[in-house]
């Protein structure tokens, strides 16, 4: 959630900004790790975002994600190479082209100049760098390893950007089969069925009631409509909003994942990117808990969020994440068992990574197989519904050839 804050740090100095946690607990603690007495806590209202900009007036945007996974890759290539921050942002921001990309990385400069770290000026950008991202760069300031912090930023958002192809690469062909399907119907509809329905008349044939249906159909659509365009212009918006807008992807979210055969392909989708953020962050020397409430930003579905209570408690109280594991329907049983021996192994963050990597190759092959799956259902209700409508159109004529014999 976007936060607006008011702290005192321990000059005295009033300071007021915003940013980005999965909660306000959350928040509370990371501003207090960074020498800051919080004073005042909000979310910030939807809508009500303040547009940063650079001291030359430009808007300071948002980096998309394929220009994000560069920026971590270069970073940790020329950070690797010995070159400083400040240097290395200006190599970077050298080769955005458009003006509000580069006020990102202007802005981090600035700040940079300013005295701040890099997490301080990374945190006042939410709208590009997250609390998982900050959280990781923190470690590697602390620990003098940001090279290596953002070289396994790179690795988890490659894994994000690769999940999302996967995704979008196997929806694009049903989506245009659904497309095909809704334009054939059209075109059936206004412009084959009224030609049919003045023949029958002119004959005097009497229509079954199939082909009546779908002459009462093309009846209604040609006279409302006015009414059934704005209904599908609303119908577009309200799906607009269920995908990309943050509580219908939540709504849809918790409703899919009690579905048979959805369900568990997005359990899984979110179980690897859960397991990646954690691992990455265990193995960035990030305590348990605060990997926790990171983590916990990664998804909004309740289930989820149920289970990262129920790990809050567990290991609060001195217990092991394995357990938790175990008992919840969630996670996979090969999933809690590898847990299981990092922790005795007492390399809890590599066993977490490995179930990441096993979860994003079966991930790979599930999203394949619904792709598959879903093809040929597709084509087959296309075949049904222009089926039923030759049929129907049809049927009449051969009966009427029938009768002349």
């Amino acid at each position: 959630m976007n936060l607006t804050y008011e702290a005192v740090d321990a000059t005295g100095t009033r300071r007021s900004a915003r940013l980005e946690a999965p909660n306000v607990h959350s928040a509370v603690e990371q501003l207090r790790r960074d020498g800051l007495y919080v004073t005042d806590i909000r979310e910030t209202p939807c809508g009500d975002v303040d547009v940063p900009h650079t001291a030359t007036g430009v808007r300071v945007g948002r980096l998309p994600f394929k220009t994000l996974v560069l920026f971590a890759r270069q970073m940790a290539m020329l950070l690797r190479a010995g070159s400083g921050v400040v240097p290395a942002l200006m190599a970077i921001k050298r080769q955005l082209t458009k003006p509000e990309r580069a006020a990102v990385l202007d802005q981090l400069i600035h700040d940079l100049e300013d005295g701040l770290t890099l997490t301080e000026a990374l945190r006042k950008q939410p709208q590009s760098f997250d609390c998982v991202f900050c959280s990781i760069i923190a470690a590697g300031e602390a620990s003098a390893t940001l090279a290596d912090m953002f070289e396994r930023l790179a690795v988890i958002l490659q894994k994000r950007n690769g999940v999302r192809k996967k995704i979008i690469g196997a929806i694009a062909y049903p989506a245009l089969l659904i497309v095909m399907s809704f334009h054939i119907m059209g075109v059936l509809l206004f412009f084959v069925l009224p030609r049919f329905g003045a023949m029958f008349e002119q004959l005097g044939i009497d229509p079954p009631a199939s082909t009546k249906f779908l002459l009462a159909i093309g009846m209604t659509l040609r006279t409302y409509w006015p009414l059934f365009i704005v209904a599908a212009l609303a119908c577009g918006v309200g799906a607009g909003l269920l995908f990309f807008g943050r509580r219908g992807r939540r709504w849809l979210g918790d409703r899919l994942i009690g579905v048979p055969l959805v369900g568990r392909v997005l359990s899984q989708l979110i179980q690897g990117q859960l397991l990646r953020t954690m691992g990455v962050l265990i193995e960035a020397r990030v305590g348990l808990l605060e990997t926790l409430e990171l983590s916990r930003g990664v998804t909004e579905n309740v289930r989820f969020s149920h289970l990262f209570d129920q790990l809050d408690e567990t290991v609060t109280a001195g217990g092991s994440i394995y357990t938790v594991f175990e008992r919840s329907p969630l996670i996979a049983p090969h999933v809690s068992q590898a847990i299981r021996t990092g922790e005795e192994s007492g390399n809890l963050g590599g066993a977490i990574s490995y179930c990441a990597d096993a979860l994003d190759e079966t991930n790979e092959e599930l999203v394949n197989a619904a792709a598959r799956l879903l093809e040929p259902l597709i084509l087959i209700g296309m075949g049904f519904v222009v089926g039923l409508v030759a049929v129907s159109l049809f049927m009449p004529l051969f009966d009427m050839t029938a009768a002349m014999q």
